[in-house]
């Protein structure tokens, strides 16, 4: 079982807005045709698909980068360019997308065959179609296509489960699972035979619901300590947890003393104080006075606990149980789903901030729109270098360079395009 993977990093990017078209109609006997460059067309999204037949993310551990199809350029006739395709991302149910700068999370793909689109493509640039005035009737530039950013995200696989065991290493939580479900989990007498969940489905009273053996937590679990902080993630979602204690001691373990350890690990973890829990008392059978079974029984009782008593390797005590399990879980909330966070990128322009430096006698405009500035600029064109001139004026550059001591002859470098400063 080596190859279940439940945490994974990725790269992913939506495609770009195709370039708009710098075009003039073109036909017999017309000879001024008026301008027709088509618009750019949309880039691709980057689309998640919840896919009930994955159970693991290792796909991702070899395929780490996802690039949407960028928007084809428009053409002549008002010929708009083709959208760019959607790229479509499998992943399990249960996975959530975290951002990777902040934690935020910005998808969680909690219900089978659920979408969502997780980057939106650029849109495109506008032809020269759109700039014609009856004062510019031949324009000679275009808008280029958005570009989108690439972003980083953490996948982190959450089971989804109705109930949850959980227990101490070794205490029969996989064996259980192989007696109430079809499950076969591997089983063995040492600690850490279960190294990822396995879920079952378990039917009781005409009533269906899915079972998770979560892998032996210890002391420190909620810290790094065994295999606990790899596996805690999968009892976020779980409904309704069945605790799981050797009643016997038959390791020399003090059951209640376990009970204490795994709840205050729960506990650090962040998980939410009051979530139902039912107590099992397993191995049962290990033990020949009844009266200490009841002893024990009791004392989990006076804490609040319905408890159960039943022996996995006997196969015996589990009707009680799971009836209560069926009168219980439709008296709880649904799963947990996290609040999602939108990722906006599919903004008209980038962010039009800027930053200047000088070095020696450089002047640097920087700043995320700056290239796009740049693009949208044809200086080979008299109006589009007119137009360049009023929004440098306009955004405050011009000002913000003569303070920063740009003067007459200086060269100005904007998007590696250089310039000479000219008041």
């Amino acid at each position: 079982m080596a190859s279940f993977v439940d945490r994974v990093k990725i790269t992913a990017k939506a495609g770009n807005g195709g370039n708009g078209c710098v075009s003039f109609h073109r036909e017999k006997f017309v000879q001024n045709g008026g301008p027709d460059g088509g618009d750019g067309g949309i880039g691709g999204n980057i689309v998640l698909y919840a896919d009930p037949n994955m159970h693991t993310l290792l796909d991702f551990r070899f395929h780490t980068k996802y690039l949407a199809e960028n928007g084809a350029d428009g053409s002549a006739q008002r010929c708009q360019g083709k959208r760019g395709q959607d790229l479509v991302i499998k992943v399990p149910v249960g996975t959530v997308f975290l951002r990777d700068e902040d934690g935020a999370v910005v998808a969680d793909m909690s219900e089978p065959g659920q979408t969502k689109i997780l980057l939106r493509g650029g849109r495109g640039g506008y032809g020269n179609q759109h700039f014609a005035t009856p004062t510019r009737q031949a324009p000679n530039f275009a808008k280029p296509g958005i570009k989108t950013e690439q972003y980083v995200f953490r996948l982190e696989l959450k089971t989804i489960a109705d109930v949850g065991l959980v227990g101490f290493p070794n205490v029969g939580k996989s064996t259980i699972l192989a007696t109430v479900t079809a499950a076969k989990p591997k089983i063995a007498n040492y600690h850490f035979t279960t190294l990822t969940p396995n879920l079952g489905i378990v039917k009781h009273r005409e009533m269906d619901f899915v079972l998770a053996d979560i892998p032996g937590l210890v002391e420190g679990a909620s810290e790094g300590v065994g295999l606990g902080h790899d596996f805690l993630r999968h009892v976020e979602r779980t409904r309704l947890l069945l605790h799981v204690v050797d009643a016997a001691g038959s390791e020399g373990r003090d059951p209640l003393e376990d009970f204490r350890i795994i709840n205050e690990e729960l506990e650090k973890y962040g998980e939410p104080m009051g979530r139902p829990q039912l107590v099992v008392l397993n191995k049962c059978d290990l033990i020949y006075d009844s009266e200490e079974i009841s002893e024990l029984k009791k004392k989990f009782e006076d804490m609040g606990y319905k408890t159960f008593v039943v022996s996995a390797a006997m196969r015996k005590g589990f009707n009680e149980l799971l009836d209560e399990v069926v009168r219980t879980l439709p008296e709880l909330p649904p799963p947990l789903v996290f609040e999602e966070e939108e990722i906006e990128v599919d903004r008209v322009m980038p962010d039009d901030s800027y930053t200047i430096r000088r070095e020696n006698d450089t002047f640097y405009v920087e700043g995320a729109a700056m290239q796009h500035f740049i693009d949208s600029v044809n200086f080979d064109d008299e109006e589009s270098l007119n137009w360049f001139h009023r929004t440098l004026r306009d955004r405050g550059i011009i000002d913000a360079l003569r303070q920063k001591g740009a003067q007459e002859g200086s060269t100005i470098s904007i998007a590696d395009m250089e310039f000479d400063f000219v008041e």
